[in-house]
Parts: structure tokens; C-alpha cells; sequence
């Protein structure tokens, strides 16, 4: 059964390569649809919204992979 674990493991991992990115990039996207509709802003904000926080998102994960490559 051992066996079995690896091999989801090993699939898992050629789709998501840090689970901590993939996971913050769905929690935004979850807010971004539930969220930024409904806000009062103009609708012409909602794209560069998202856009800057996935941007956010990618540089913290870039940062945290150099910093973990250089120890």
C-alpha cells in the first residue's frame, strides 16, 4: 500500500510543486470572485485587481524559493 502512496505523491507533484502556492493562488481567486463584484469600485478595477494579486502572490513565492536555495 506503501507503494500506492508514492505514486499519488509522485503524480501530485508533476501538477503542484508548492502546495503553499497553489493553495494561496485558489484563496485569491475564491475571493476574487465573491468578493470584487460586490465591491463598490468600478468594474473596470476588478481585472487589474486580480492581476496584482496574483502578481503579489508570484514574487512572495519567488522570494521564498531564492531564500530557501541560498542556506
Amino acid at each position: 500500500m506503501r507503494w500506492l502512496n508514492s505514486i499519488a505523491r509522485e503524480i501530485l507533484g508533476l501538477f503542484v510543486d508548492d502546495a503553499g502556492f497553489a493553495l494561496a493562488i485558489l484563496i485569491w481567486l475564491a475571493f476574487a470572485v465573491a468578493v470584487l463584484p460586490r465591491l463598490a469600485q468600478a468594474a473596470q478595477w476588478t481585472a487589474p485587481t486580480l492581476f496584482a494579486g496574483l502578481a503579489l502572490i508570484l514574487i512572495e513565492s519567488t522570494l521564498r524559493y531564492s531564500r530557501k536555495n541560498r542556506k
